[in-house]
């Protein structure tokens, strides 16, 4: 096939024969010819990447230049190039443009392979080590070990690639002037193996937060799975700006680290809710933008769930809570939430910001706040979905327990007894809902009421004796002593009782 007359003429014939003249180079004559070659090689490579960064794909480019595979893989393997100025980058940029982000046939795909072995090739410092006593005594006579040598090599290509990245990012060029996204995609490829490189750092953090303007992710999938996975199990540290760049640009890890969390908090034995703070701020999923979890959903409610509870005077809670319940209710009963998906959605939401449920049934066992919107988010909570008006009848059910439960709050002699009704809705019901609705009403009963500090380790027993809620009575306590650590609690007698309840129960769970 005819050369593109718009290509400017490379002698490929002339570089090829040296290239393959220098392979075999094993004299101390042909090493200087080397060297005495190497800025016009330089610039032959400049003039080459020139010519083939705007081509249209590998195919193209091995049309109009058939010998190019030959040329630089003989060239990738040859340490004095490599190790010659900018002759290395320039390498790297040429292969680039013989990778393809979306093969179309065999000769792309068969391309996508050698390109990607040979970048890996020129970026790992263990497939750059040679045994050639005429290698080590180049490097010698450069004043380096093998190992200091390919490793100026490896931190001066980085420089080069961030270099050119960045200022591709910033420039302004237009598309045809910038760096394809099938070349960023094929460095991104080339890094995936050498993701736990010290040296590749710097790199990493610019592929992460390089867009170049395309509305398709330019950066291989694979290289963005590696990144996460190498930051999860703390192989390689980052930024959080890189971090949140990873997680935004790619849900999946996202997702991943997500679950991982969640894994830890599960796998963990963990005393305290410090310590969970502590393991859930290590893993910056505090910190990332709220709206990157839940994008879809209404942001008003997402900022009310949000604030933190001691971040206001506990004479708001109970407005506060009121608010959140009010724009629940709007939200669940709009016709755009009636599927289940959506509704497990706003349940997911609202589950992410529990501290809140546990303040609305203290503030309602408190006569704190109107219990009819409380009754209904916590009714919510327990029983999302609403067959057959099975959430209504939960909160039907929770207001008879509930107005029996406060015509005893005030009195200061209680026994087991004068509670069976509300017990009974624990252990005689089959509905699991309900059944965890009513144990978290009465829980919070014995723990504020001035008679239920009486009969409270002995109804507890019971019912954790009776039903399986052992767990969950226990890690309401817990949650409860967190919230009283951080805003405090005027009745040292509840803290007290608490604190015994806990005790107990850790034997029992």
């Amino acid at each position: 096939m005819a050369q593109d007359p718009t290509v400017p003429k490379l002698n490929f014939e002339y570089w090829l024969d040296k290239a393959v003249e220098w392979g075999q180079a094993t004299t101390l004559e042909s090493q200087k010819d080397v060297c005495l070659h190497l800025p016009q090689l330089q610039e032959f490579l400049h003039q080459l990447y020139e010519a083939i960064k705007h081509l249209q794909g590998p195919t193209v480019v091995i049309q109009q230049f058939p010998l190019i595979g030959q040329l630089l893989g003989r060239l990738c393997w040859n340490p004095f190039v490599i190790g010659y100025d900018e002759s290395q980058e320039t390498l790297m940029w040429c292969l680039c443009c013989l990778y393809s982000s979306e093969p179309q046939n065999a000769v792309e795909l068969k391309a996508n392979s050698w390109v990607r072995s040979l970048l890996c090739h020129l970026l790992s410092s263990s497939k750059w080590e040679s045994n050639e006593a005429e290698t080590s005594a180049f490097i010698s006579a450069l004043g380096y070990t093998s190992a200091d040598y390919y490793c100026h090599l490896v931190k001066n290509m980085v420089v080069s690639l961030v270099r050119e990245l960045r200022e591709n990012q910033f420039s302004g060029l237009n598309i045809q002037e910038s760096i394809s996204a099938s070349r960023v995609n094929a460095i991104s490829i080339v890094c995936v193996p050498l993701i736990t490189l010290p040296d590749l750092a710097p790199l990493l953090e610019t592929l992460l937060l390089y867009h170049g303007g395309s509305s398709k992710e330019i950066l291989s999938s694979e290289f963005l799975e590696s990144v996460n996975e190498a930051f999860l199990k703390k192989k390689i540290s980052l930024p959080e700006s890189v971090i949140f760049s990873l997680w935004l640009r790619h849900l999946p890890s996202l997702e991943k680290a997500t679950l991982h969390l969640l894994d830890q908090l599960f796998s963990i034995q963990l005393n305290s809710l410090e310590e969970v703070a502590c393991v859930i701020k290590d893993s910056l999923l505090h910190k990332f933008p709220l709206k990157a979890y839940f994008p879809y959903h209404h942001q008003p409610l997402v900022r009310g769930l949000v604030r933190r509870p001691f971040e206001l005077p506990t004479t708001y809670w109970s407005q506060h809570v009121k608010r959140i319940s009010d724009m629940l209710k709007a939200l669940v009963e709009d016709t755009n939430a009636s599927s289940l998906t959506d509704l497990f959605e706003i349940w997911f939401l609202v589950a992410c910001f529990g501290e809140w449920l546990d303040i609305a049934a203290e503030q309602l066992v408190k006569a704190a706040v109107e219990p009819d919107p409380v009754l209904w988010l916590l009714a919510f909570y327990y029983c999302p979905k609403n067959e057959n008006q099975q959430r209504a009848q939960t909160v039907v059910e929770a207001q008879e327990v509930y107005s029996h439960l406060m015509m005893l709050f005030n009195c200061a002699d209680l026994s087991l007894k004068d509670l069976e009704a509300a017990v009974h809705r624990v252990t005689g019901t089959e509905q699991c809902c309900n059944q965890q609705f009513t144990t978290h009403l009465l829980t919070n009963f014995l723990l504020f009421s001035p008679g239920g500090h009486k009969i409270a380790q002995e109804c507890i027993y019971h019912i954790t004796e009776i039903t399986d809620t052992s767990k969950e009575v226990h890690n309401l306590l817990i949650r409860t002593a967190y919230r009283f650590n951080h805003s405090g609690e005027e009745n040292q007698r509840t803290v007290k009782l608490l604190n015994e309840l806990l005790q107990k129960l850790m034997l029992k769970v």
